[in-house]
This record gives C-alpha cells, sequence and structure tokens, in this order.
C-alpha cells in the first residue's frame, strides 16, 4: 500500500512534538528545598515584586499629587508624587521617626476623615486580620475624588515567624474588587493582575529582578499573578464616611 509521503512527515512532525512536549522539566538550580534566598531575592538583587508595584504606581503618577499619606515611610511619595504639597506617614510603631500619624489601620484611631488627595498602600493588607475594616478606613481618610493606591500579594512566601509580625493573606484579583467594591462602589475600582507561573516560581524561590528578562516580567497571566494591583477612587459625592 503506497503512503503518501506529506502524510508521513506530518505523523514524524507529530511524534516529535508529542515527546518534545512529554519530555519532564529540568528544574536545575530550583530542585532544592530550600529557597535561593532568604530575604525576597534583596540579597541577590531587587525583588520580583518591585516591578509590579513600581510599574504600577509610575502608570498613576499623576494621582500622586496635593496631599499623600503612605505607610512607614515616604519612599513612593517622593519617587513618584507629582506636585505633593505635603506627605504623612502612617505607622504603627510610635518609634518611627518618619511618622506622622501613629494608629492602627483597621480601627483608624487618630486618622482625619476626608483629609487626603492620594493613600499609597503597599504590600500591607495581608499583614491586617480586619483587612476589610483597614479598607473601609482608607476610604474614610481620603477626601471626596482622593485615590487610594493599593498593591498586594498573590503569591509569596510567609515575611515573618508568627511571633515577630502575623502574614495572614493572598490575594485573588475576584477577592479583591470585592473586597474594595463594597467600600468604594464597584464603579470606582480598577483591579489588575500583574505576573505568570514564571514568575511566582522565581519570586518563591528568592530569585531576583535582574535575573528575569523584561519580556518574561512583561507577560501577564491572570490565572498565575504575582501581584494585584487596585486603584480606588473615593466618590466625589461622598463626605465623612
Amino acid at each position: 500500500m503506497h503512503t503518501h509521503p506529506a502524510r508521513n512527515r506530518a505523523r514524524r512532525l507529530r511524534q516529535r512534538l508529542r515527546r518534545y512536549l512529554l519530555r519532564p522539566a529540568i528544574l536545575g538550580t530550583l530542585r532544592r528545598t530550600r529557597p535561593l534566598s532568604d530575604d525576597f531575592g534583596y540579597d541577590r538583587g531587587t525583588p520580583i515584586d518591585r516591578y509590579y508595584i513600581e510599574r504600577f504606581l509610575a502608570q498613576h503618577r499623576s494621582h500622586i499629587t496635593g496631599r499623600v499619606l503612605e505607610v512607614k515611610e515616604p519612599i513612593y511619595t517622593e519617587r513618584f508624587g507629582d506636585r505633593v504639597t505635603r506627605s504623612d506617614v502612617l505607622d504603627l510603631d510610635a518609634s518611627n521617626p518618619r511618622a506622622t500619624f501613629v494608629a492602627d489601620l483597621a480601627a483608624g484611631d487618630g486618622l482625619p476623615a476626608d483629609t487626603f488627595n492620594c493613600f499609597i498602600l503597599t504590600q500591607t493588607l495581608q499583614y491586617i486580620f480586619r483587612a476589610d475594616a483597614a479598607i473601609r478606613q482608607a476610604h474614610r481618610v481620603l477626601q471626596p475624588g482622593g485615590v487610594l493606591l493599593a498593591t498586594v500579594p498573590a503569591v509569596s512566601r510567609v515575611a515573618y515567624p508568627p511571633e515577630v509580625a502575623p502574614d495572614y493573606w493572598r490575594f485573588t484579583s475576584a477577592a479583591c474588587s470585592k473586597l474594595f467594591g463594597e467600600t468604594f462602589g464597584p464603579a470606582q475600582v480598577t483591579v489588575r493582575a500583574h505576573g505568570n507561573v514564571l514568575t511566582c516560581i522565581a519570586f518563591l524561590a528568592g530569585m531576583a529582578l535582574e535575573e528575569l528578562r523584561r519580556a518574561e516580567l512583561d507577560v501577564d497571566d491572570p490565572l498565575f499573578p504575582t501581584v494585584v494591583t487596585v486603584c480606588a477612587v473615593k466618590h466625589p459625592d461622598t463626605v465623612g464616611q
């Protein structure tokens, strides 16, 4: 029986492709039970999640204006701020010399309402057990029309031993849409997932930003987020809430 040469070539191609796709993954330096870094990759370079946090803040630079509140230190206010008139810092630790407000964000005690044009809240909500209460207080302290710029981890190592600082949560885009939408209103909230399966693996392993290519970092797969970002705007008609 004569077999057409083109069909033979196609069959051989399918067989080679099948063998290629089914070959074992090569883990290399990741075949280990300890991470490459115990410090999020800081000892190797820049942590991978910083890429997405800073890209997000750079995109929203025009919102970081007027009176701005940030947690612990105003590093992003100073780096990305545009026409900032006053920079405030929130911290639980009264010994922080840069803190202008010493308060628990979930309780909101001592934080003024309707005050800030922008609140930069990066990688903080995972340490607050009552994250929903913290979001409500973040909404309350913003001026009508003010903007909350928040980032949260979708994938990350646990930051500290529980006795040092409990690390409670990881967030999905769906969770952020619901959490922030319940307080700000769904139409006032923009949620975006950043990263992909490679950046998740690399970040968990403790690789540094400098060890990945820009083309790898810029692929955003909503099924494998490393960081989730939220831009939430307080409705201009909302006062004292």
